[in-house]
């Protein structure tokens, strides 16, 4: 980054940064720094042991740390490469560590079918440090600004902008409306265990005091994902005579979609890496994701799931290679995991300025600033500049570290892929059980956990999406208590949700979300053009 720029712009500022930078590159900084991006991202390649975890985990060992400075640097350090980490599952194994993690994996998996592991590992790395850069130059300059404007958003916003996540993925990741409605309706419905935030009365518990607080989404990602992928492949090797799967080889060429790639030897073929059409139909993604990613993560009540989302969604619309997507389509791939990584600077903003956590990892950051005895907030910047300004000097040198630490890797990752099946998936279980199991001890965890991922085989059996399930167990709650909070408000009056231009603007992205995809059908059924575009109104066999 050039400071001499930052000078002509805020001279107090490049002070501050270069004064953080100063501080990040000492030995034990640097070293700490390191070791958060190495762990952040082991921890995010396993299931169910995401950054939320480690940190958990690490908190009680930094109590000795004389300047909590370095403390927050190694915490930093594991929330980025978490975020990455959760991508390679993603894309090898259709398991993401994170729930983040999700929309990568459709098309990630998919291209790594194909024989194109590498390339979405690489458009992922590169994507992250792309996003992620663009993420901190924003965090280093708008921070209060973007947190002022977040103080502006009401119940009702916060109510339109969940309709439209909910119009755009439903639509957008479903063959059918009707089973993306479906499985959006059982994501609601995981969403809505646990106590209501209003009035405190239990709801779909049973009478079994572990689920009183609700179904975590670390469970459901697992159980969905791991587990559930786990089964369909037993069923699937069972189907074929129990015999050894076709081992994927990651460095074949592009089979054009037929999911049948070559076997081969690891580092034999002649594109490692992206190959110069992949760069192209790329780095467009990796800038829209980082554009949707940062604003949705500085919003309170925001997080990475909804930008990843709609990122996919923003992909599948613009892509001159529609015919690509729900096969492996590369935009699919790099917008998602841009979104992702550029969230996380975003999470930053409410965090350190406001004091409001906008993921799990992030409630697990401020419950660290609370232990060393530190409120986010703007005193934060006046009373603890030296380490709110090492703090985001460390984002700038662990993105590159990143970059540095994953791409060699990508050879030892796509290896992954020669383990055979019936291990592989074995495996998966194991690490998924102990993960879940860790988060509280709970036995009943780990049965939902199992539960769940039964109905995810069955998901992937007849063809039904797990998305909208994972969307409808995020945002189903917030949705909800953002709605009724702003009926409260209003003493009852449904116009609120159309009183402000706002919220009428974000009330016709989301009708324009859900009707957009289906009007090339609805104009050929008018027209009779029986070769019209041929979009599923629904359920197909």
């Amino acid at each position: 980054m050039d400071l001499s720029l930052l000078s002509l712009v805020d001279p107090a500022l490049a002070a501050n940064l270069l004064d953080g930078f100063g501080n990040v590159l000492s030995p034990e900084n640097l070293l700490l720094a390191a070791a958060g991006v190495t762990l952040g991202t082991l921890v995010g390649v396993l299931p169910g042991i995401g950054p939320a975890l480690t940190i958990a985990l690490l908190l009680p060992l930094t109590f000795n740390f004389s300047d909590p400075t370095g403390a927050f640097i190694l915490f930093a350090g594991i929330y980025a490469g978490g975020m990455y980490g959760g991508s390679t599952t993603s894309i090898l194994l259709n398991t993401p560590g994170e729930s983040s993690s999700v929309a990568t994996a459709i098309e990630g998996h998919q291209m790594a079918r194909r024989g194109r592991a590498r390339a979405a590992l690489a458009t992922a790395a590169i994507g992250s440090f792309v996003a992620g850069t663009i993420g901190i130059v924003l965090l280093t300059f708008v921070a209060e600004p973007v947190a002022t404007l977040a103080v502006k958003f009401r119940p009702e916003d916060y109510f339109m902008l969940a309709l439209i996540a909910f119009a755009s993925v439903t639509t957008l990741v479903a063959r059918s409306m009707i089973r993306g409605l479906l499985s959006l309706c059982l994501g609601l419905l995981i969403g809505f265990v646990g106590l209501d935030g209003l009035t405190g009365q239990s709801r779909l518990t049973f009478g079994v005091a572990q689920l009183g607080n609700g179904v975590d989404i670390v469970i459901v990602a697992v159980g969905l994902f791991a587990v559930g992928e786990a089964l369909h492949m037993a069923a699937k090797l069972r189907k074929g005579g129990g015999g050894q799967e076709e081992i994927i080889d990651p460095d074949a060429q592009d089979d054009g979609g037929d999911g049948a790639a070559p076997r081969g030897r690891f580092g034999r073929k002649r594109n490692p890496w992206l190959t110069k059409a992949d760069a192209r139909r790329s780095w467009k993604p990796w800038l829209r994701g980082a554009a949707i990613g940062f604003p949705f993560g500085a919003l309170p009540a925001g997080g990475a799931e909804v930008p990843t989302f709609l990122s996919y969604a923003a992909e599948k619309r613009l892509t001159k290679h529609p015919e690509e997507f729900g096969k492996g389509a590369i935009e699919g791939v790099a917008g998602p995991e841009a979104a992702n990584n550029a969230s996380f600077s975003g999470t930053l903003v409410p965090l350190l300025t406001l004091g409001i956590p906008t993921s799990a990892t992030a409630a697990i950051m401020l419950s660290a600033f609370q232990v060393f005895n530190l409120q986010p907030g703007p005193e934060l910047f006046e009373k603890q500049s030296d380490l709110v300004w090492t703090l985001i000097a460390s984002l700038y040198v662990g993105n590159v570290l990143l970059l540095l630490l994953n791409l060699p890797l990508i050879r030892v990752w796509v290896k992954v892929l020669e383990v055979p099946r019936p291990l592989l998936y074995a495996g998966i279980l194991a690490f998924a059980t102990l993960g879940v199991y860790s988060l509280s001890g709970s036995t009943t965890e780990v049965v939902v956990m199992y539960v769940i991922g039964i109905v995810g085989f069955f998901m992937r059996r007849y063809d039904f999406p797990v998305a909208p399930v994972i969307l409808g167990v995020i945002l189903g709650p917030v949705m909800e208590l953002q709605g009724r909070r702003a009926l409260v408000g209003s003493g009852g009056d449904l116009s609120i949700f159309v009183s402000r231009p706002l919220t009428v603007v974000l009330l016709i992205v989301a009708i324009l979300a859900l009707v957009v995809p289906y009007l090339p059908a609805i104009v050929a059924r008018l027209r009779g053009r029986k070769d019209g575009h041929k979009l599923v109104f629904h359920d197909e066999d």
